[in-house]
């Protein structure tokens, strides 16, 4: 567990890196791609349909109302990363103020969400899920919304997948990632 101290993760995050297991081994490994993955927060993609569910209202949506939820949900597929040194750091970082979940709730049940590292200007999606259609992206929504409140600049995605493409997500060269977040870390803002 060494490998994933709170202090160790705030350290990576700050440089640039994010932890992964070797599938095979489960032995920690660090990552720093390039390019680098971003949704820019004037950039999100919201498609007609996700913007009649959005008017609909179907859904309430919390900040940090139930993150040991959101992770191990996030978890909850037959292939994952996310395994239980993971949800005990990340839960860590979550009790000390760094790491932070957007939840999606239907008839109060907890239907999606989304989960990340977050200091200063930065925030850093983890992962995402969700049991009902659309229910994800409007965490992901509401998500960009809040950090537009909160006066946060850069919102690093790690890798574009088709999925967060169809959001707006783009890919950046590492250099540049570097700079905004060196540029995002220098704000006085905080994600709550």
């Amino acid at each position: 567990m060494e490998s994933l101290t709170t202090e160790i993760l705030l350290s990576a995050y700050t440089q640039g890196f994010f932890p992964m297991p070797e599938p095979e081994t489960g032995e920690v490994l660090w990552y720093n791609p390039d390019p680098r993955a971003i949704i820019p927060l004037d950039g999100l993609h919201i498609s007609r349909s996700l913007e009649r569910t959005l008017k609909r209202g179907h859904f309430a949506v919390t900040i940090n109302r139930d993150f040991p939820a959101v992770i191990a949900a996030c978890a909850d597929r037959p292939e994952t990363w996310i395994n239980d040194e993971f949800k005990i750091a990340y839960t860590a970082l979550h009790r000390r103020g760094f790491a932070h979940s957007i939840e999606v709730w239907q008839d109060g049940t907890l239907v999606g969400g989304t989960y990340g590292v977050s200091f200063a200007g930065v925030f850093c999606a983890e992962s995402m899920f969700h049991r009902v259609t659309d229910a994800s992206k409007v965490a992901l929504v509401h998500l960009v919304e809040h950090m537009k409140q909160q006066g946060l600049a850069l919102l690093e995605v790690q890798f574009v997948t088709d999925h967060l493409a169809t959001l707006g997500a783009v890919q950046i060269p590492q250099a540049t990632y570097l700079e905004r977040l060196a540029e995002a870390m220098r704000l006085p803002v905080n994600f709550v």
